[in-house]
């Protein structure tokens, strides 16, 4: 029998009491100049935690003008992103911004996450369910461990250059790998069944230029081209599909509320594992979005006979560009965000989407007065 996981077992379990805490401030945005200094007191003076920031958010002339913040500015570890590895020396994140801000402490560890808590002080705050106005209560909850959490799982992305070796004379385009040749073209080759053929990649060839974990999506478009992009989705080695359009989604189902969403996919709960592929105004009118288990591996190439190249990025950064011989793997990441809910994770999403995204929003239906009687009444 398939046992299926009760949502409200995943709760927050400290095996032993935090001290490192990451705060995780929107940068740029003066408003959240004294929550930052209001959280960060309380973390160093009343609850003894070390407290690591960014070192640019420390050097805001804001906080390093102000002498009452002076004692606490000088107790704070500071480190800088793509230099200083903090990743197995934090216990817990705490955000304050937006979603972008949570996207960001995604991005800092490429490997296991600590938990993290979003206090909502940004624009849409799908992702950061917390008041800050109550951020001391709702603090002390987490470090007592009474919490629920959200694994959020992510996508683990490899940018693969000369995967696919081109040879062949011009007029007449092949792609040569370690066994064998394969014609280009936009159909899988019958002689494989429409599996991707050994000729067709080298598993030992190319570079692996990026690699890195994504927990919204993984967006490949046209770029400055005004051409359609021409792409090749293979699943586990097979042949799906050539996207033509403006491009293609692949995102979690965190992201499914995001640039998915505005591209016409369903909205996914974070807690179903799956891997949802959306097309960006595709030239077709049967084209929908599709839903595929979590595990697999879905790989992207620009098709044989593209007309341009095409960009890829990662949770909005890292854009660059996808050229024939290049490929794009994706699969599911074993390092999920394990997001500390507010309420549960069952409210805290539906609550979200009733707030930010006003889902299902409609003026009610007036009722039948009492003396109105149904017309088919009537007739009977």
């Amino acid at each position: 029998m398939r046992h299926i996981q009760d949502p409200a077992s995943q709760r927050l379990t400290w095996n032993k009491p935090p001290v490192n805490v990451l705060v995780i401030r929107k940068i740029r945005d003066e408003s959240l100049v004294e929550p930052f200094k209001e959280l960060c007191h309380f973390l160093v003076e009343e609850k003894g935690m070390l407290v690591f920031v960014e070192r640019r958010v420390v050097a805001d002339v804001s906080l390093t003008t102000d002498e009452t913040f002076t004692s606490i500015r000088k107790q704070l570890c500071t480190f800088r992103e793509g230099y200083d590895d903090i990743s197995h020396c934090i216990d817990l994140i705490i955000c304050l911004g937006g979603d972008g801000t949570l996207l960001y402490a995604s991005s800092l560890f490429q490997g296991s996450v600590p938990p993290v808590m979003a206090f909502h002080l940004g624009s849409l705050g799908f992702l950061t369910p917390f008041k800050f106005e109550s951020y001391k209560t709702e603090v002390a909850k987490v470090f007592e461990g009474n919490a629920a959490i959200t694994l959020r799982s992510r996508l683990k992305v490899k940018v693969v250059k000369d995967m696919l070796q081109r040879t062949g004379q011009p007029g007449q385009q092949q792609y040569q790998g370690s066994g064998g040749q394969g014609q280009a073209g936009g159909q899988p080759d019958t002689e494989h069944n429409g599996l991707l053929p050994h000729g067709h990649t080298n598993s030992e060839a190319g570079n692996i230029t990026l690699q890195m974990q994504v927990l919204n999506e993984v967006v490949v478009d046209r770029g400055p081209s005004s051409y359609l992009s021409n792409v090749d989705l293979y699943l586990d080695g097979r042949l799906i599909t050539s996207v033509q359009g403006d491009g293609v989604i692949v995102s979690t189902p965190t992201g499914s509320t995001a640039y998915a969403a505005a591209a016409g996919a369903s909205m996914i709960h974070p807690n179903v594992p799956a891997i949802m592929v959306t097309p960006i105004c595709p030239h077709s009118l049967s084209f929908r979005p599709i839903v595929v288990p979590a595990g697999v591996e879905l790989m992207i190439t620009l098709s044989p006979d593209a007309r341009n190249t095409c960009w890829v990025s990662f949770d909005g950064r890292k854009r660059q560009e996808i050229s024939h011989g290049d490929c794009i793997k994706i699969t599911t990441s074993c390092y999920p965000v394990p997001s500390i809910c507010c309420h549960d994770l069952v409210y805290d999403w539906f609550e979200s989407l009733a707030q930010c995204l006003h889902w299902n929003v409609r003026k009610k239906q007036a009722r039948l007065a009492d003396d109105v009687s149904d017309s088919s009444d009537t007739e009977n």
